[in-house]
């Protein structure tokens, strides 16, 4: 389940639709009746938070994300886009970030969804983040 208010317009999640999850996009939120609505790429549909989770944040996503992959001497990897960076510290371990944007620079000791990363990276950027 996603926290109501950690989501915003454009955020990348999943929707459990009957048993069944999809990713989709969240285009609106009706603050009123705590509703969300997702785009699955054909169609819109209004759903409960409780009908929502993370995607969670790994490499496969990163790409889809246009980030730019780079494996250093070390191990660590570092991905890019633009002048906005994220480190892990070995492959497939998201659960140590370092990311940065110029100045800006936030250390994050937990698994995170793409949808965080997104707000991270508009807060950090001012620009959204969707996949390319």
């Amino acid at each position: 389940m996603i926290r109501f208010q950690d989501l915003k317009a454009g955020d990348l999640i999943q929707a459990d639709f009957g048993g069944q999850r999809f990713e989709g996009e969240v285009t609106e939120i009706n603050h009123e009746d705590r509703q969300i609505c997702v785009h699955n790429g054909d169609q819109d549909a209004w759903f409960n938070p409780n009908d929502l989770y993370s995607i969670p944040l790994d490499d496969r996503q990163m790409i889809k994300l246009g980030f730019e992959k780079v494996v250093n001497e070390d191990k660590s990897v570092k991905y890019m886009r633009g002048p906005f960076r994220l480190m892990i510290p070995a492959p497939d371990q998201f659960n140590e970030l370092d990311i940065w944007y110029r100045e800006d620079r936030r250390f994050i000791h937990h698994l995170i969804g793409v949808h965080e990363l997104q707000n991270f990276y508009r807060q950090m950027t001012k620009v959204d983040l969707s996949r390319v």
